[in-house]
């Protein structure tokens, strides 16, 4: 890892704009940012923000939604966590909270605009983003989202043809009920994506 990268993943460990500078009501608990960066990695982890789980452990992707993005990898805990493979940035580092509901509110709106950029341009060797959820396809793939993540996702040959993004919904249980709507997901989609993942891994 550069000096720069390192340095740079440091204040990113150590943020607390969304305490400090917040863009709306501050965070309701002590952030805890969860990235991973790499100078290696050719594949970036685009997801959301960390959920309770994560939260608790600072290990992103430590749950069940975890269980279920590694099997649609094809990859074992060891090599996802392992950085010469993944680099690992969700749009939001810190765990959000929660809605009244229980379910996980957006992530924070600080954390994109301050620190994405200047992280991506540290990794240039990055040649295939996941873009897990509406907020990281807005984000990675601008105007050639879809109307809804369906949409996106259903025009995923043409999203990693032209912007070598690959767009996914949430490996949530919350999204079981698409997949079950959406067979040409686990049929069409994903063995190209194992095959994608396994030419890019030590």
């Amino acid at each position: 890892m550069t000096i720069e990268l390192k340095r740079l993943a440091a204040e990113i460990r150590a943020c607390n704009i969304c305490l400090e500078h917040p863009l709306a009501r501050p965070l309701a608990h002590q952030p805890r940012p969860v990235v991973v960066v790499s100078k290696t990695a050719r594949i970036l982890v685009a997801g959301q923000a960390p959920g309770t789980k994560v939260h608790a452990s600072g290990i992103p992707f430590d749950d069940a939604s975890g269980d279920r993005l590694r099997d649609w990898l094809g990859v074992s805990r060891e090599e996802f966590y392992d950085p010469r493979n993944f680099a690992i940035v969700p749009m939001g580092f810190c765990f959000p909270g929660q809605d009244p509901k229980g379910g996980d509110l957006p992530p924070r709106r600080e954390c994109a605009p301050r620190w994405r950029g200047p992280l991506l341009e540290l990794m240039p060797q990055i040649d295939l983003v996941l873009a897990i959820g509406l907020y990281a396809q807005n984000w990675h793939m601008g105007s050639a989202r879809g109307t809804s993540l369906t949409e996106t996702v259903m025009n995923w040959r043409a999203a990693l043809r032209d912007t070598n993004v690959l767009p996914l919904p949430h490996p949530s249980w919350r999204n079981t009920a698409w997949l079950k709507k959406n067979p040409w997901f686990e049929t069409e989609l994903l063995p190209v994506l194992k095959s994608e993942i396994s030419n890019r891994i030590s």
